[in-house]
């Protein structure tokens, strides 16, 4: 192979047509997003059958589904940093592996303390994939299309939960809640060596870390990203190496970006779990029959695929912090459309889609906009991080129905109040694109990078 003339990776990358070999990237990790997905959405419907295996009260049954949310919280904290220190695929085959083996072994748990520790022992490994999925489809993305791909390959967590959520409910009566466990945990097992074989570790990645000892992998990786017949240039990594990719999320001119990051994560999750932990609920208790609102709820997993689609597509031809921000932004009256529909069947279904698209999809196009905000250096910690704030939204929103229904609030008002976070999120996106539209009109170097 005839050497050509030096070229930055995101200047390779950009001028080259998206090849197949980028593409099963996309694809297996999408693989990875969809398995968590299944996770998240079959613990919730073993729920009743884990309660009446050992006559649970209700109350007793909540460390289980809080044991799995601080678990992704921890993993995002421990091994983002840890994924921008040895590698993503490193970290991301690594934890594949261990969500995969902790739900086996939660099958076999004799109590439900056991079962709680191990539903946080999963919660660490899938703290540890998502992001470094969201990571590595970044980095091999071209800029002007990376949105739309980050966007689609996220769609594997929706379809992930949604299938996994109609198949648990259709056969955990015949397999019990161990049998989904197991196929919980069995499925990422088998995916792991066809991580470990097909796909590659980050081209700047590798790089960065030791581009004398790297430029053999680089080139090879980098053979297969290439248009046929195109000579790969030497690549080279425009980037300093970092000793703390976690100071550099505080570093000055970076530390504000990422504040408004963690309110964004925090907002938008605090409106989604509330939203599909509750809904069904909400609704039924304000006389809708339970199949009719378990039907309205599932609408919202719908535009949530469709909406991050769309509005990764968009991002890639507009500011994409407009687009966010615009779309915070309609779904406040959305909500209040939402709040005061009633028993208005048609009303609600379009209203919980509409949420589903604007909210869940734009929380979806966050991860691409917060992928494009760090460093190679620090992208993962940064990613994981804004990723873990977000799961304490997740966790507050799922206890704050519960608590508003027990202060006596009607359906009504407790929709209304999701108002409020997506306003907080709106003004946060406005914020974060003025600051960025400075940042690109600063010097050479600066250690945050454009998003294309």
């Amino acid at each position: 192979m005839q050497e050509a003339a030096s070229q930055s990776v995101d200047e390779f990358i950009d001028s080259q047509p998206v090849s197949g070999y980028q593409r099963s990237i996309i694809f297996f990790c999408f693989l990875v997003v969809a398995l968590d997905g299944f996770d998240s959405a079959c613990i919730g419907f073993v729920g009743p059958a884990i309660r009446a295996h050992w006559q649970l009260t209700v109350a007793a049954l909540s460390p289980v589904f809080g044991a799995g949310l601080f678990g992704t919280m921890a993993g995002g904290i421990l091994l983002g940093p840890v994924a921008d220190r040895y590698g993503r695929k490193t970290v991301l085959v690594a934890s594949v592996a261990l969500f995969g083996l902790a739900s086996v072994v939660s099958a076999f748990s004799p109590d439900i303390h056991f079962l709680a520790f191990m539903r946080f022992v999963t919660g660490i490994g899938l703290g540890g994939a998502m992001p470094n999925s969201i990571t590595l489809t970044s980095e091999y993305c071209p800029g002007a299309k990376r949105s739309g791909y980050v966007t689609l390959m996220f769609c594997g967590f929706t379809i992930g939960a949604s299938a996994g959520g109609l198949l648990t409910a259709e056969i955990v009566g015949t397999v019990g809640w161990q049998g989904i466990l197991v196929a919980g945990g069995v499925l990422p097992l088998l995916l792991v060596p066809f991580l470990m074989g097909f796909l590659p570790e980050s081209i700047r990645y590798l790089l960065l870390i030791d581009r004398a000892k790297s430029y053999v992998r680089v080139a090879s990786i980098a053979s297969r990203v290439a248009a046929p017949g195109v000579t790969v240039p030497r690549l080279r990594a425009d980037e300093k190496v970092r000793r703390s990719p976690v100071k550099a999320l505080f570093e000055k001119g970076v530390v504000t970006g990422t504040l408004l990051i963690w309110t964004i994560f925090f907002s938008s999750l605090l409106i989604i779990y509330l939203l599909t932990s509750w809904m069904p609920v909400l609704l039924s208790s304000a006389g809708i029959p339970l199949e009719s609102a378990a039907l309205i709820s599932m609408m919202h997993q719908v535009g949530a695929a469709l909406g991050c689609i769309w509005l990764g597509r968009q991002m890639d031809r507009f500011n994409p912090h407009r687009v966010l921000a615009w779309s915070y932004f309609v779904a406040i009256p959305i909500i209040v459309l939402c709040a005061f529909s009633g028993s208005h069947k048609a009303l609600l279904v379009l209203s919980v889609f509409a949420l589903g698209f604007l909210i869940s999809g734009g929380n979806i196009g966050a991860y691409a906009l917060v992928s494009g905000y760090y460093p190679t250096s620090s992208r993962s910690t940064g990613v994981s991080w804004a990723n873990a704030v977000g799961r304490v939204g997740a966790a507050l929103g799922s206890m704050a129905g519960g608590l508003m229904m027990a202060a006596g609030l009607r359906l009504q008002e407790i929709i209304l109040v999701l108002a409020i976070p997506a306003a907080v999120a709106t003004g946060c996106l406005c914020l974060l694109g003025i600051i960025r539209s400075h940042r690109k009109a600063g010097p050479v170097g600066e250690p945050v990078h454009s998003l294309h």
